[in-house]
């Protein structure tokens, strides 16, 4: 009883409370102020929110402003080369048949002379045009490569419709960097950021001059860092190291400045992602140290000093991680040494070998052994740790400077696949031994000539890893030298669905230059 009238008591207390509030809230007009904000929560932003935005807005303005007058328009123009232009037709190789510009077998003389004897037509200068910045007060702008790369004469367009005769510093293909030089004082430049400090999902500003379009700001974020563009290297030195933006990027940005939200310049946007040749949704960048570093040597030396350790590099597969025995799959795969003098070679480090640390910092991808091995310079000694086979190694590596000629890498031209092959079910590709032909034609060492893919399975797990003319040298790690199609056979008749099987593989080159690098391929049942 005493109990119950306790209870009933305090409910009493509690509503009379909840009331008496509701009244003085009324009187206060706090009520109003708290279904008026309720309401508007659920039908727009609130004011702090559109101030958010509009601070942001802000920001995007401001940045603009003051970065534009420091980029530049380039116009690259090149003179029309006659001859050039007036070749004879070319004579059809064995089993081609003849085409477009050229020449029936027995007739190439009678087009030559025909050619010859057409009237010269008046042919004006090719133009092409980019974007650049300043990066100095008294002229010195950053640019692409392939913006001036040919040129006879460039011309940069400031924002206040200024026009300069630019000098060409210096520029390097690998990178895809070029310095100019235009005459004066006091322009406004850029501030030079750090790329390292970048973080995935920051905003950024894509300014430039694209598809004709002057001075032209796209605002975006950092989509990825560490990219590489599979399919445009050119040389085993291009660099992997990428910013990825979906900020829009079109032809004609190419060189102009990324900027991050404090508006300094992070990267140069230097390529898209796409199947029209317009933006669809990916550019990339080129990292603003990277930028720097190739800059200042082009500067004070006309060339670039660049340190490597003398190898082709690779990211590392699912296959090559369990091959070399990690737990993660992380690291760079050596793919083959970049010549006799190649300093991995005399530290001992062996194609296949994994490279999980280099001065003592983890590398988990291409791009960042790069980035490590761009900050010293030839000459610095460096510690490498990496896997093989299960067994961790250590070397100590002298890095030396990148040859001048870049290493530019071919493909050979495929010869004709036969109609039919024996498949090996186990890797999905057909083999035979290497013709006469193809060691003529690539000037194919005697140590490579094993046995040359001549199809591959779709959908195999050959596909993407093999291609065909690839041939195969050595069964690794035993380095088992495969010399024909038996001593293929003999090696993977043991081989089980699951297991992974180890090449050293030979890619041939029309006129010789091949590569080697080291294939790892898992099995798959057999049909």
């Amino acid at each position: 009883m005493t109990l119950h009238l306790t209870r009933t008591r305090i409910l009493a207390v509690g509503s009379l409370a909840f009331v008496g509030g509701i009244f003085f809230a009324s009187s206060m007009k706090w009520t109003d102020r708290l279904f008026a904000q309720a309401g508007a929560m659920a039908t727009r932003p609130s004011q702090a929110q559109v101030q958010s935005l509009a601070d942001a807005s802000n920001a995007f303005v401001s940045i603009s402003e003051h970065i534009t007058p420091a980029v530049v328009s380039i116009q690259a123009e090149r003179d029309p080369r006659a001859r050039a232009n007036r070749r004879a037709p070319q004579v059809p190789e064995k089993g081609q048949l003849p085409g477009q510009g050229q020449a029936p077998p027995g007739l190439e003389e009678f087009f030559r002379q025909f050619q010859d004897q057409q009237p010269q037509q008046p042919q004006r200068a090719q133009e092409s045009s980019g974007s650049g910045f300043l990066v100095s007060r008294d002229g010195y702008i950053l640019t692409n490569n392939h913006v001036i790369e040919g040129a006879d004469r460039v011309k940069v367009a400031m924002q206040d419709r200024r026009v300069f005769d630019a000098r060409v510093v210096g520029r390097d293909a690998t990178t895809d960097i070029a310095v100019l030089k235009i005459e004066g004082r006091n322009f406004t430049a850029v501030t030079l950021g750090d790329d390292d400090q970048v973080r995935i999902g920051e905003w950024v500003l894509a300014i430039g001059n694209p598809l004709g379009l002057d001075f032209t700001v796209t605002a975006g974020i950092v989509s990825a860092k560490g990219r590489g563009l599979v399919g445009l290297a050119r040389t085993q030195y291009d660099i992997s190291d990428f910013i990825q933006t979906d900020a829009a990027i079109n032809p004609g940005n190419s060189g102009g400045p990324l900027v991050n939200a404090r508006g300094e310049v992070v990267g140069i946007n230097s390529a898209i992602a796409s199947q029209t040749g317009f933006y669809s949704g990916y550019g990339f960048a080129i990292p603003i140290t990277l930028a720097k570093q190739v800059m200042d040597d082009l500067i004070a030396f006309g060339e670039i000093r660049r340190a490597v350790i003398g190898v082709s590099i690779g990211e590392v597969s699912p296959e090559d991680a369990a091959v070399a025995g990690l737990r993660e799959i992380a690291g760079v795969k050596v793919q083959a040494y970049s010549g006799t003098d190649s300093p991995a070679l005399r530290a001992g480090i062996e194609p296949g070998d994994v490279i999980t640390r280099v001065d003592n910092k983890p590398v988990a991808r291409v791009g960042q052994l790069q980035r490590i091995v761009r900050a010293k310079k030839p000459g610095d000694v460096v510690a490498v740790e990496a896997m093989r086979y299960g067994t961790k190694k250590t070397f100590s590596v002298r890095l030396t400077a990148a040859p001048r000629d870049n290493g530019v890498v071919a493909v050979a031209d495929e010869e004709t696949v036969p109609e039919k092959q024996p498949t090996n079910s186990r890797l999905g590709i057909a083999v035979e031994p290497v013709s006469a032909e193809l060691v003529q034609l690539s000037r194919m060492p005697e140590e490579y000539r094993g046995v040359r893919v001549a199809a591959i399975d779709p959908g195999s797990p050959s596909e993407n890893r093999l291609a065909v003319n690839d041939v195969i040298v050595q069964i690794l790690p035993s380095k088992k030298r495969i010399g024909s199609t038996t001593d293929l056979q003999d090696v993977l008749t043991g081989v089980s669905a699951g297991d992974i099987v180890s090449f050293l593989v030979y890619s041939p080159v029309r006129g010789g230059g091949g590569t080697t690098r080291v294939v790892n391929i898992r099995a798959q049942a057999g049909r």
